[in-house]
């Protein structure tokens, strides 16, 4: 069990590391780049993350899980052969993905936008040049993958927590240093820089198959000296190995692609709608604040809310096993209502903080539209992490496939609407749209869940209530501070100055709503009596 404990705390402090530079990063580089840069970055890397996630299939999850499986029946061989069967697997695949990306360049580059006069800032061949620079990953990144499978099924996490974290470092250090040399030293483009930023994909890609083949060589040893003295083995041919693989894997790729696939509809249409009702001068101005930028900021109460949630699912898969319905209900309800008790105040804040939020990090050009369009995105947020977690508490109910169908629903409503909401309203009607479509899906995730277990959602919603009210009163707390530190500190014409409102706001509403929520035991309710701690330690300082 400490083996276990241990590798998922390496796995989740590298996961956490290699997310949390991938948003420090985007400080800089929007310093060099600006919102053109962002813009043309962005449609690049979301047709790359589609297709590293298409050509992949979700195998190197299949592989750890069925290595662990026959090690654990003492056939070593049949999981090499997995392995073997799965590299090349990935390296035809992404092969495949890079052909389609790099050919398909041009083609892909003139349904995104609509060059409709020489000030436009991004043209076609723009976006088809670093759309091919991108796709080199391709090569790879899929096969590298499975070899970071291999080894968690050895129980071996390690090899894949270092190689992420380094993959993610030297990108990170190729991407800002090639942006910084191409526009400073050598007076290059924007584009230039960016299609060199993308590339840097590639390089971490390398830098991680080198950390891989290191660890292979120290390992390869003991993985023959199994191998060779086992005494039986599983006769699969490879076919079925291959199907077994993608039925356990396939549907929940699909689940992971829902925000890159509603950012794709926004790039085959975003800039075109704009044009057409007169506003395409400063489009990627609006593009960047919610698909690249603003998305960053909004992500970040999912990634914490979901992590959590998350970890309660392996118990929810046991309690549905043993038919036991009175557990199953406590931990679903438990599961939505971490999500509900950290991301709703998130949300509420980010949304009330924005301009400062978005002035701090990214500058206080043309905040007046940045600003806004982060506030009406923010509360997606919400929904994307509902969805997550719908999604899990399916797959724990072996109904993992509705998730797909949920998906697909949502994301037939975003492209049948997303033109005529920009239309409506603008850029804010992207953001309308993708609500839209992940509302949906959580909606139909969550009618699923009820028929499927004739599940009460009523204890949730209560706290919800209690929930809307803290986050309410701390919302009310946020305005008045704002207005208060407004009349001293100008934060809509200094970034120094945004800075300081955005970490007293962060502070005063965390305090208040954690407070609030303390005080009333919801937190006690929601987590259990483990936050009770501070009881405690006020009990200690009296005696």
């Amino acid at each position: 069990m400490s083996n276990i404990v241990k590798g998922t705390m390496l796995l989740t402090g590298a996961t956490f590391l290699s997310k949390f530079l991938g948003m420090i990063y985007v400080i800089p580089f929007n310093e060099l780049v600006g919102d053109t840069g962002g813009t043309l970055f962005n449609f690049a890397y979301v047709p790359y993350n589609i297709l590293i996630s298409i050509s992949t299939i979700g195998v190197p999850l299949a592989v750890s899980k069925f290595v662990s499986k026959y090690n654990s029946l003492d056939d070593y061989k049949t999981g090499l052969r997995m392995f073997k069967a799965g590299i090349t697997l990935m390296l035809v695949t992404g092969f495949l993905a890079f052909i389609t990306l790099f050919f398909g360049a041009d083609f892909l580059a003139n349904l995104m936008i609509k060059t409709s006069s020489d000030t436009d800032e991004i043209f076609v061949e723009d976006i088809a040049m670093v759309l091919r620079m991108v796709s080199f990953a391709l090569l790879i990144i899929p096969a590298m993958s499975i070899v970071r499978g291999f080894f968690q099924g050895y129980q071996s996490m390690g090899p894949t927590a270092v190689s992420q974290v380094v993959e993610q470092i030297v990108r990170i250090v190729f991407l800002l240093a090639s942006t910084f040399i191409v526009l400073n030293v050598y007076g290059g483009t924007i584009v230039t820089a960016v299609g060199f930023a993308t590339f840097a994909a590639f390089i971490g890609g390398l830098a991680s198959c080198a950390v891989l083949w290191f660890y292979w060589q120290r390992r390869k040893a003991d993985i023959e000296r199994n191998v060779q003295q086992q005494d039986f083995t599983h006769d699969i041919p490879r076919k079925d190995l291959f199907i077994e693989i993608f039925s356990y894997a396939g549907p929940f790729v699909l689940v992971g692609l829902a925000t890159p696939l509603y950012q794709l509809v926004d790039q085959f249409t975003f800039q075109k709608a704009m044009v057409a009702i007169g506003e395409g001068l400063n489009w990627t101005v609006s593009y960047s604040a919610i698909n690249f930028y603003g998305h960053k900021l909004v992500i970040i109460p999912v990634t914490i809310a979901t992590g959590l949630s998350l970890a309660i699912l392996p118990a929810l898969t046991k309690s549905f096993t043993q038919r036991d319905q009175t557990i199953l209900v406590q931990q679903i309800n438990q599961a939505l209502q971490i999500v509900l008790v950290l991301v709703i105040p998130a949300v509420a804040g980010l949304a009330m903080l924005s301009d400062v939020a978005y002035g701090s990090l990214f500058g206080l050009k043309n905040i007046d539209i940045t600003a806004t369009l982060l506030a009406w995105y923010s509360p997606i947020a919400l929904l994307f992490a509902l969805f997550t977690v719908t999604s899990s508490i399916l797959q724990g109910i072996n109904q993992q496939r509705f998730a797909v169908v949920s998906l697909a629903a949502g994301l037939l409503m975003k492209i049948l609407l997303n033109v005529q909401l920009i239309h409506m309203f603008g850029a804010k009607g992207a953001i309308f749209g993708t609500g839209l479509a992940v509302g949906i899906a959580v909606v139909l995730n969550i009618f699923r869940i009820r028929r499927s277990l004739y599940f009460s959602f009523k204890e949730t919603y209560k706290r919800s209530l209690l929930i809307g009210l803290f986050t309410i009163i701390m919302c009310i707390v946020i305005w008045g501070a704002k207005m208060l530190l407004g009349m001293f500190i100008p934060y809509d014409e200094s970034r120094i100055g945004a800075v300081v409102v955005l970490i007293v706001g962060v502070s005063i509403g965390g305090l208040v709503y954690l407070g609030l929520a303390y005080g009333s035991s919801l937190l006690e309710r929601v987590f259990g009596d483990r936050v009770r701690v501070l009881d405690r330690f006020l009990r200690r300082s009296r005696s």
